[in-house]
């Protein structure tokens, strides 16, 4: 069999039509016979090209209101012979059926109808039998077939079907056959991540079509990746590529920031997923000065962000400090010339879009899935363990300190006040250690702690936290609660006029 095979006749079916022109007036310069279906032979058609309905090679009209068309033997005989077998070649002739060399079809918007939010009897009707048949057998017989499954490559295909008068190599039909299998995967994966939304069935799909090769992973000895929609959720408006680390550091903003997403101004520093500064004010400008100054060190090269639109004030504190990434829903235009004054500034406005609702990490030979952390404390999840109550100053803190802990790295505590990030002491392995770190980096950028609060993100088991924290001068304590040992640590808040509440959730981020 030569590795170099001569196209005479192709099979279209297609759902858009953007595109296709070009290749079906290759085929009649050619001399291509064109089969073809409903839409596309009226397509053809109307640009006055002979094509020859499928009906007429199957002896059978489209029926079940269009759901089949071209499940029949003749269509499928024609794909799926094996050109190099003589008993698969007879029963061609005896059988009448045509030989098909391409088939070009593609796939019902399957993922785009769910998006849209349709009704189920709409989704279900464009769950793709035909097309999905036609691209795996034409896929499968690579050796004799060329199989074009997807518009994103209509351009590729009429580069290759141009280049030497019909005749394709061997490779290039294998490298279709490829992109065919990711094509059909890729919709049966997102079919049954439809039915099974509830998790009813323990199994972990996962296809992402949209992949990007990055610079290098999270050192430069380290291949990386990504694979997702970045364009759906950020319009970027200025700066260099981002990188792997750069991507896990907006993943980490992004996160926090949901938890402050209707809030009054807040603003954010992040550096190695965790928050360096964060403050909630009158005024974005304020919330960023005071973001600041939680730590200005490690603000250096940190990624920032918004809930609300960068003004020009804002921008222009922004502008002194070196950053890689600054995020925002939107820029006033003077905000956005001055931020453009460093050409490597990553700056980019959040759209909104569905995040998803599960977690996905390797683990030894396999990975682990969990939903989301989507528990927020609120004051109404709040249980008063100690004889005296926080004040309603204190309450603020408290949940501001919360949703803060909730994002940063176990074992952690945070020291907030005033709806400002003091310090927090992040990813340790004691908590006591995670408390000393706090209130040292508190103490260095001379922070007051006396009225603060602090936030722990699992119980106390033994009272040392507490009485560490009391000395420090914070007044209120926030945690889960939960340890068999809990009332020791009450016993002390008691002693010492220290309010202390309970929210009945572990927030553990590993």
């Amino acid at each position: 069999m030569s590795s170099v095979k001569k196209a005479s006749s192709a099979l279209i079916s297609v759902f858009h039509k953007d595109g296709l022109e070009p290749i079906v007036k290759k085929f009649q310069e050619l001399g291509i016979t064109i089969y073809s279906t409903g839409g596309t032979e009226k397509f053809i058609t109307d640009l006055g090209i002979d094509v020859v309905p499928v009906e007429d090679v199957t002896s059978y009209p489209s029926i079940l209101g269009g759901r089949v068309k071209t499940l029949h033997p003749k269509v499928f005989g024609g794909i799926l012979n094996r050109q190099d077998n003589e008993s698969d070649v007879a029963q061609l002739a005896e059988f009448e059926i045509p030989q098909i060399d391409i088939v070009i079809v593609d796939l019902y918007p399957f993922e785009k109808t769910v998006a849209s939010g349709a009704s189920e009897q709409d989704i279900i009707e464009k769950i793709d039998i035909g097309g999905i048949s036609l691209i795996r057998a034409a896929a499968k017989n690579f050796k004799d077939v060329t199989c074009v499954s997807s518009m994103e490559d209509y351009a590729e295909f009429l580069d290759v079907v141009s280049a030497d008068n019909g005749n394709i190599s061997l490779e290039d039909r294998k490298r279709f056959a490829a992109k065919s299998f990711n094509v059909s995967s890729n919709y049966d994966t997102a079919i049954f991540n439809y039915f099974n939304k509830n998790h009813e069935i323990a199994a972990l799909k996962v296809s992402e079509t949209e992949g990007k090769v990055l610079r290098y992973g999270e050192n430069p000895h380290q291949k990386g990746f990504f694979f997702g929609d970045f364009d759906a959720m950020f319009s970027k408006l200025h700066g260099k590529e981002l990188s792997y680390n750069n991507l896990l550091d907006v993943d980490a903003a992004v996160n926090l920031m949901l938890e402050f997403k209707n809030d009054a101004p807040t603003f954010a520093i992040l550096k190695h997923n965790n928050a360096c500064g964060l403050a909630q004010r009158e005024t974005l400008h304020q919330a960023y000065v005071d973001a600041l100054a939680g730590d200005p060190v490690s603000a250096f090269g940190g990624v920032l962000i918004s809930n609300k639109e960068i003004d020009k004030a804002t921008a222009e504190e922004i502008h002194k400090l070196f950053c890689e990434v600054v995020i925002a829903p939107s820029y006033n235009a003077e905000a956005l010339e001055i931020l453009k004054g460093k050409k490597n500034r990553i700056i980019l406005i959040q759209n909104e879009v569905e995040m998803p609702e599960m977690q996905v990490r390797t683990c030894l030979n396999g990975m682990l899935l969990q939903e989301k952390d989507h528990k927020t404390d609120t004051v109404a999840d709040l249980t008063n363990a100690t004889n005296t109550n926080p004040t309603d100053q204190e309450l603020e803190d408290l949940i501001f300190a919360s949703k803060l802990c909730k994002h940063t790295k176990s074992n952690t505590i945070v020291l907030a006040k005033n709806k400002q990030l003091c310090a927090s002491g992040t990813g340790q392995t004691s908590r006591v250690d995670a408390l000393n770190q706090a209130i040292h980096k508190a103490q260095t950028f001379n922070f007051d702690l006396k009225g603060a609060v602090m936030a722990s993100d699992a119980f106390f088991p033994f009272p040392d936290c507490v009485e560490i924290a009391d000395k420090a001068g914070i007044t209120s304590v926030i945690q889960p609660g939960g340890s068999i040992k809990d009332q020791l640590s009450v016993d002390y808040c008691n002693e010492h006029k220290i309010s202390m509440v309970m929210t009945g959730t572990r927030h553990f981020k590993h």
